[in-house]
């Protein structure tokens, strides 16, 4: 079974608002829909956390690689496009999309081989996780209702990020997280991103610890990219200082730039994300890595359904990942499959257990976010 074609869906009409300071506008290209197709029919689906324009300038430059490879050999031909790209890839976009061909790659040796995905990565640990909603911070009476209706529809834990917080004062910043715990109570958990990855970050590490130990007041479980992405030192000197756990690591891609994270302890949560760092191949190494050096592992995954299939799989293949990123409301998530996913009363998430990623994407929906792919035969 071989590699005959390649198609990119650019994703636009109902992006979420990523919070940063430009602006947002649900036309925002910010995520993409690759699809694997194969000689002997069978289809496999991965997700890209880039532009549809950099995607496909990106598969473009892979297809030569990949035209009549076996499609049944993630890990072989995921190797084959890293090695070959050295000179033009080496993380961005190049990876990212290189993310989004291993995961359907993933997809199509689970179905042929009639396993789910966690079980060909070594095993189901579990057959349910819990999701964070992942929503942003917002002033606080809007913030309150929206806290209202994140849990009217079951999460038991919710993640708030980015703008307003961080950007006046340390005394607006503790009245956001009041109201949070004060409007969802002590039963569920909150956690903070700062959203350190925004342009022009201008927090350091003083900063992230007097925050810290404000948020530790709160019960807050973990505080997110409190610092630039770039910052290593600084997040190891914050680690050790800090009452509540630091968790950085969704700007990276490859392993070898997880590396210096995990060996220097430099938090006590690592974040790869599976669309953005080399696909499930290098996440799973990532994982192995974070379990060799004591450190949790919890995907970041502001991305889309098929995004998440990926990462609920590598929650039900490590132990260790007890947590997986949920966007809501997100039509990407929401609105793309046959079957959409479904809190339990307990606000756990079953992990599919079909064969791949045991997702199925309604194709007419999905043309209401792309009309028209763009193909590579």
């Amino acid at each position: 079974m071989r590699i005959t074609g390649i198609d990119v869906f650019p994703l636009t009409g109902a992006t979420v608002d990523g919070g940063w300071p430009q602006g947002h506008e649900p036309q925002d290209d910010l995520h993409s829909l690759i699809c694997v197709r194969t000689s002997d029919g069978v289809t496999g689906w991965g997700s890209c956390f880039t532009s549809g324009d950099l995607v496909t300038a990106s598969v473009r430059l892979l297809w030569p690689l990949l035209k009549d490879q076996p499609a049944a050999e993630p890990e072989r031909v995921a190797r084959r496009l890293h090695e070959s790209t050295f000179w033009q890839g080496r993380g961005g976009a190049v990876t990212h999309a290189i993310s989004g061909i291993d995961i359907a790659l993933w997809d199509v040796m689970g179905q042929v081989c009639g396993q789910p995905v966690s079980r060909l990565l070594g095993g189901n640990h579990r057959q349910t996780v819990r999701p964070y909603a992942s929503i942003l911070f917002d002033e606080p009476d809007v913030l309150a209702r929206r806290l209202e209706t994140t849990v009217e529809k079951g999460f038991r834990s919710v993640k708030l990020g980015w703008r307003p917080f961080g950007r006046r004062d340390a005394a607006f910043d503790e009245r956001l997280v009041q109201t949070a715990r004060s409007t969802v109570g002590d039963s569920v958990e909150l956690m903070v991103d700062a959203g350190g990855s925004e342009q022009f970050w201008p927090h350091g590490l003083n900063w992230a610890r007097r925050t810290a130990r404000m948020l530790a007041d709160y019960d807050i479980v973990w505080f997110e990219e409190p610092l630039s992405p770039d910052d290593c030192d600084g997040y190891r000197a914050l680690r050790t200082a800090s009452p509540v756990a630091i968790a950085a690591g969704e700007v990276l891609t490859r392993r070898q730039s997880f590396q210096p994270w995990l060996e220097q302890r430099a938090v006590d949560i690592i974040q790869p994300d599976v669309t953005k760092c080399g696909g499930l191949t290098e996440l799973r190494r990532i994982a192995y890595l974070a379990e060799d050096h004591f450190i949790r592992m919890i995907p970041h995954g502001w991305n889309t359904a098929v995004g998440l299939a990926a990462d609920l799989q590598i929650a039900a293949a490590f132990p260790s990942v007890d947590r997986v990123e949920y966007l809501t409301p997100c039509a990407y998530i929401d609105d793309l499959l046959t079957t959409p996913f479904r809190l339990h009363d307990d606000g756990t998430l079953a992990i599919p257990c079909r064969p791949g990623l045991g997702i199925d994407i309604d194709e007419n929906r999905l043309k209401r976010f792309c009309p028209e792919p763009v193909s590579f035969r």
